[in-house]
């Protein structure tokens, strides 16, 4: 009878283990290898579709600027010089300019989805007045989309602003009262029932965060999986922008009544333009411009989305962005932000981050046709949400606001196709090398609807 000694016993676990491990491994690289495969056939499959090859051809713009309006005497002349505009820019912020129709389509063109307009149905018409099921411009600025899984449904929140455009005192920004945040539901992002103001303003007390002569911007819904509760967060500010803080909400319902909770400064800092993101592991970040706009924090939530978890760090640090949109594709995680101009539209970046908590790397202008000024204002808007497509990987709609200061309540959505592919062209700043992950790419449209069977789903 042979005798196992201690040495034999510890020889024969390494084995077993190891050959575990190989099993393991196994299996890990086979699923992989599968996935892999399943995304490169998805991959050709979207290549050869007419229709995504259709989201990603490049229409061009060639607007002129127009030359100075009627005839002056030489006396005038001398006496006052015409002011002539010099940009795009300069005359999309005028609200008497001759291109006035260009930016602000009028309501005859407005895309009406209740009623039968033969080949445009489903179509995206970037800039014109969207109105909802019941013929009403959509009120839903500054907003982000959540797409409920139990009810099936996707919901859109966002500035409610269906209000005069005043300023508060002399030199101040253009603003509308605090009126709330509306709802609207869809089933294929295309006709949006009106849900209703899910988190009203407050009208008589001047002491709460919600009183109409404050600030709401930007709110953000996501879905807490362990609470059952919705929970908004949104950026909380006084008519001076000196409160600079978040506020949350939470709701048993996607469609309200959202109850106010508190308002605070995250990690003790200022924060203004903010956004919440929802990983795949079910952990909830806020990301918030900061230190007067001039860097961006990522910090987790709590278990329960109500607070910051108190982990953060800074990024972005010195390039001063706004804005954030967020999403996440084969584990990178990408962010499209603005510059800081005010009403004045400015060229969006892209960055992307192996980890959510940065270090993020900016890989440049994602915008591509229209013509270069169109690309150097982000096509006339400022990013607000990136909604990812189901069962497309890689393709996204990319969410942004095209802010008319004159007419709060007549700004307009900029809805275009976004994709992940292809090597980024641009190197990075440190060391002038080319990242691993892939470019970030909007498309610009006049008009452009998705492909047939994707993001409209069964009644």
């Amino acid at each position: 009878m042979t005798r196992l000694t201690s040495g034999s016993r510890c020889s024969l676990s390494v084995i077993l283990w190891s050959l575990v491990g190989c099993l393991l491994i196994f299996h890990l690289r086979t699923f992989l290898y599968d996935k892999e495969d399943q995304d490169e056939v998805t991959d050709m499959a979207i290549r050869y579709n007419p229709q995504f090859r259709e989201l990603e051809e490049v229409e061009e713009e060639n607007i002129q600027v127009p030359s100075p309006r009627g005839r002056r005497s030489p006396r005038a002349a001398k006496r006052r010089p015409r002011k002539v505009h010099t940009s795009l820019i300069e005359e999309y912020l005028d609200e008497s300019s001759l291109l006035r129709h260009i930016f602000f389509p009028d309501q005859k063109t407005a895309i009406d989805p209740m009623k039968d307009i033969g080949n445009d149905t489903f179509y995206f018409y970037p800039g014109r007045i969207w109105l909802d099921t019941e013929g009403n411009p959509i009120q839903a600025h500054g907003g982000g989309i959540l797409y409920d899984e139990r009810k099936k449904m996707y919901y859109w929140y966002g500035e409610f602003k269906d209000g005069r455009t005043y300023h508060a005192h002399k030199g101040g920004a253009a603003r509308v009262d605090v009126i709330g945040v509306g709802c609207y539901s869809s089933k294929d992002l295309w006709k949006w029932k009106n849900e209703g103001i899910v988190l009203p303003a407050e009208e008589k007390n001047e002491t709460h965060d919600l009183h109409k002569l404050n600030v709401l911007e930007r709110p953000k819904v996501i879905y807490n999986d362990r609470t059952g509760k919705y929970v908004m967060w949104m950026h909380i500010d006084d008519t001076n922008y000196t409160k600079a803080s978040v506020g949350v909400a939470i709701s048993d319902s996607p469609t309200g009544p959202f109850d106010y909770l508190y308002s605070k400064r995250p990690h003790g800092f200022d924060s203004r333009d903010m956004t919440i993101f929802k990983d795949d592991d079910g952990v909830a970040y806020l990301i918030y411009s900061s230190e007067d706009n001039s860097e961006l924090h990522v910090g987790p939530l709590d278990r329960e989305y109500l607070d910051v978890a108190g982990d953060m760090r800074r990024v972005l640090v010195g390039q001063k962005r706004e804005a954030p949109a967020l999403f996440k594709h084969h584990g990178t995680y990408y962010m499209i932000t603005s510059g800081c101009t005010g009403w004045a539209p400015n060229e969006a970046l892209a960055h992307a981050a192996e980890s959510i908590m940065g270090p993020w790397e900016t890989i440049g202008n994602p915008c591509i046709g229209g013509n270069k000024i169109f690309r150097q204002t982000t096509f006339f808007s400022q990013s607000t949400f990136v909604l990812p497509l189901p069962g497309l990987p890689g393709y996204f709609i990319f969410m942004a606001d095209r802010w008319n200061p004159a007419d709060l309540r007549d700004s307009r959505y900029v809805w275009l196709p976004l994709t992940v592919r292809g090597p980024v062209d641009q190197p990075l700043d440190y060391n002038f090398g080319f990242p691993l992950w892939s470019r970030v790419s909007v498309y610009w449209h006049k008009k452009w609807r998705l492909p047939y069977g994707h993001g409209r789903r069964e009644e």
